[in-house]
Order: C-alpha cells, then sequence, then structure tokens
C-alpha cells in the first residue's frame, strides 16, 4: 500500500534561501528546509513531495495534483500571497488540510501589505515567525492530524 503524500510547495524566491535577505529569512538554504520536512515526513510514514518555483502556473499544478487523496499541503505562497488569486481559487479547491507557513512574521514586517496573505482564508492553519523551524512544526502537525 502506498505511503500518503505530503506537499510542501514553495512561491517565487525561496530557492534563493540562505542568500537573499538573512537578517529576514535567516541563513538555512531550501535544501536545509526539504531536508528537516523529510526528516519529519518519513518518521510519520509520509512520503514527502517538495516543490519551489516562481511560476505560478506550476504552483497552481502542483496544488490540483494534491486536490484529493493527499495527506496535506505546506505552502508558502511568497510574494504570491498578495496576488495569487489563482492559486487561492486551487487551494479552496482541496479536500486536505493546508498549512501555510511563513518564515518570517508577516505583522512585524516593514511593509503593511505584507500582513494581509490572501491564501490564509483558504488555509486551515498558519504558522508565521518562526523561520524555516516553521516548515517542520507544519509537517508535524498535518502528521498528528493524519494519526488522530
Amino acid at each position: 500500500m502506498p505511503q500518503p503524500i505530503l506537499f510542501v510547495l514553495n512561491g517565487p524566491n525561496l530557492n534563493l534561501l540562505g542568500v537573499r535577505e538573512r537578517e529576514v529569512y535567516g541563513h538555512d538554504t531550501l535544501a536545509d528546509v526539504e531536508a528537516a520536512c523529510r526528516a519529519e515526513a518519513d518518521a510519520a510514514g509520509l512520503d514527502l513531495r517538495f516543490h519551489q518555483t516562481d511560476a505560478e502556473h506550476e504552483l497552481i499544478g502542483w496544488i490540483q495534483e494534491a486536490r484529493t487523496g493527499a495527506a496535506g499541503i505546506v505552502i508558502n505562497p511568497a510574494a504570491f500571497s498578495y496576488a495569487g488569486y489563482p492559486i487561492y481559487d486551487a487551494l479552496k479547491m482541496c479536500d486536505c488540510p493546508i498549512i501555510e507557513v511563513h518564515i518570517s512574521n508577516l505583522h512585524r514586517r516593514d511593509e503593511a501589505w505584507r500582513a494581509n496573505s490572501i491564501m490564509t482564508a483558504a488555509a486551515t492553519g498558519i504558522i508565521s515567525g518562526l523561520g524555516t523551524h516553521g516548515y517542520a512544526l507544519a509537517v508535524r502537525h498535518i502528521a498528528r492530524l493524519r494519526a488522530g
């Protein structure tokens, strides 16, 4: 019997973690984030699909793939958080838990518009401001939901 699939999806510029704005996003790379998520998923018996893209249509394709039957979605939509209505619409069609993750605390950022993620209305829960550790917590939470 195949393992349930957990999708961890990352939006634009997150491929540059560890390089860009370290004072905001820290020193961990996206490979570090993937390794932490994979360790949590493996411990919970989940198959992990980990993706990053700068292209909205790719993100939508992965969400549609996860739409039915996935264990859950952990998503950091990054800048799509503020203008990615097609992504929001795709998330609303999902029958699995969705945890929105942001590395920085959106409500403490200098730009006020960052506090208004449109994805939040489609998410089961949100983790914001816990650094890259928020990803592993989101994976652990979805595993806990599956365990009952």
